[in-house]
């Protein structure tokens, strides 16, 4: 397998500037997969003026043109999906049996819909004072800078691209410093289907350098970012300048419900998935579970015996449900929230360490953990964002309401019950962007996906994501001649 390791910069593939250099590491063993051009300042700068001169031509092309080449790019990564999924699973630790059965297939929808989506932006004409006409064009932003995290860098770099492309915008893309190589994959495969140069940059560097020139840069007219909330801060602070548009997609704190009414098998398979997949490392995560005091022992019996089957091991292999960590920073954050939940008095009842197998011994592996904790606990309200799992009971409806609503995070919430009634409610109250009944972590490219609170604002996905790559720009013509051009003096 080849791997791309430059930065790309209006269409060709580049050293960076200084020759700056960064190391990918293995997380399942610590070794080194690649180095990788570091971009900076003048790198990120060179990048925004190639999507600057790229932007005329692209925005002024036919849409259906536009969309078409986004439709060449899903055929080329389904072409290509077993080494995008093997480089994925390498790159992140998620299991190969994941990257190829969900974020490759992903991936490649994300393309096809907004390809689809790009001739589909249509104005409005608005009833207004006789002998005028005013319409409402959507007309694409410009230059947009997007940052793509390191949990699921595969399928978040085409949540941003696709429907920036579509609406007519280029871009300018910063990965992970520590998972770049599948995003540099799809910019070999953008230069193979004949996107045009400079309307894709990819300038992989670390956030306090190329990321903060970028959120700063006064050439770039919108800035989308997914990550923590206290870098989310930090990316408002620095789009002041110019005022820029700004999207966030920050952390969240994911109230997992689970009522005694609950289809109990189905609800211990969903709750597993909710926070297990991806060794936990998901924003709308499942990460706390919350079950009615009536069918908790039941619940928890069956849960613990789940998460302590679950076969831990070399991502590359199709018998691993879960991988270690991307990073030994992220797996001692992880165990740091365990010793933090023991000094706060919560009760590991699974897990808590990184496991014991010597063949494990080289990753960044922690053990599926469950630790039952009150709802003001640390653990409860921060975002651990590892295979980490707390578990408080409630007695009633309103107490769980309470429990599931007392995080500053608003992104993802789920909730198990048989009553349709209650479904309905209990769905309206909880204060989050999404919400999944009878099942969790379902996306779909035509669904908005987005948070509220410290969870942050603006969508990805869906057509709300096209209007947020575009303003809304009020044509007003004057077609009556006996209509003079000025207020009467």
């Amino acid at each position: 397998m080849t791997i791309e390791t430059r930065l790309f910069i209006d269409g060709k593939f580049v050293d960076a500037v200084d020759g700056a250099t960064m190391d990918v590491i293995n997380p399942f063993d610590g070794s080194v997969l690649a180095k990788v051009a570091e971009a900076k300042a003048a790198d990120v700068d060179l990048a925004v003026a190639a999507a600057t001169r790229a932007f005329s031509s692209w925005s002024r092309m036919p849409a259906a043109q536009r969309g078409a080449l986004l439709g060449k790019l899903a055929d080329a990564i389904e072409a290509n999906a077993d080494e995008l999924a093997v480089l994925e699973a390498r790159d992140t630790g998620h299991p190969i049996r994941d990257t190829r059965g969900l974020d490759v297939p992903r991936t490649a929808a994300t393309f096809r819909y907004f390809a689809g989506l790009a001739d589909k932006v249509q104005g409005s004409v608005i009833p207004v004072d006789a002998g005028f006409l005013n319409y409402v064009q959507r007309a694409p932003l410009g230059v947009v800078g997007q940052v793509v995290p390191w949990n699921f860098p595969l399928m978040f770099t085409s949540w941003k691209i696709g429907p920036a492309l579509a609406a007519g915008n280029t871009v300018v893309l910063k990965p992970a410093e520590i998972t770049p190589l599948t995003t540099l994959k799809i910019a070999q495969l953008i230069q193979s289907v004949g996107i045009p140069a400079g309307v894709v940059n990819v300038v992989p560097g670390y956030g306090n350098t190329a990321g903060q020139h970028l959120a700063e840069h006064p050439d770039v007219h919108k800035i989308a970012f997914t990550g923590s909330t206290a870098t989310g801060r930090r990316i408002v602070q620095a789009s002041a300048g110019n005022l820029k548009r700004v999207q966030l997609e920050l952390g969240g704190k994911g109230a997992n419900v689970v009522f005694e009414d609950a289809n109990l098998a189905a609800a211990v398979n969903g709750s597993a998935f909710a926070i297990f997949h991806n060794q936990g490392q998901a924003c709308i995560a499942g990460s706390r579970l919350l079950l009615q005091e009536s069918i908790a022992e039941e619940f928890l019996d069956r849960f613990m015996k789940l998460a302590a089957s679950i076969r831990l091991g070399d991502p590359l292999d199709p018998a691993t449900e879960m991988g270690p960590l991307t990073s030994q920073r992220q797996q001692q954050s992880v165990l740091s929230y365990c010793a933090i939940a023991r000094e706060q008095g919560g009760q590991v009842l699974l897990g808590g360490a990184a496991p014991a197998d010597p063949a494990l011994a080289k990753g960044f592996f922690v053990q599926p953990t469950i630790v039952r904790a009150a709802p003001q606990d640390r653990v409860c309200q921060e975002e651990v964002f590892g295979p980490f799992v707390t578990v408080t009971t409630f007695k009633d409806e309103a107490e769980a309401e309470q429990i599931a609503n007392s995080t500053t995070y608003g992104l993802g919430a789920g909730l198990w019950t048989s009553n349709l009634q209650r479904a309905h409610r209990f769905a309206a109250s909880l204060r989050a962007g999404m919400v999944w009944v009878n099942c969790y972590k379902r996306v779909n490219p035509g669904s908005p996906f987005g948070g509220v609170g410290a969870s942050g604002y603006g969508r990805e996905m869906g057509f709300e994501a096209m209007h947020d790559y575009t303003e809304a720009k009020s044509i007003w013509i004057n077609y009556d001649a006996a209509i003079p051009p000025h207020y009467p003096r």
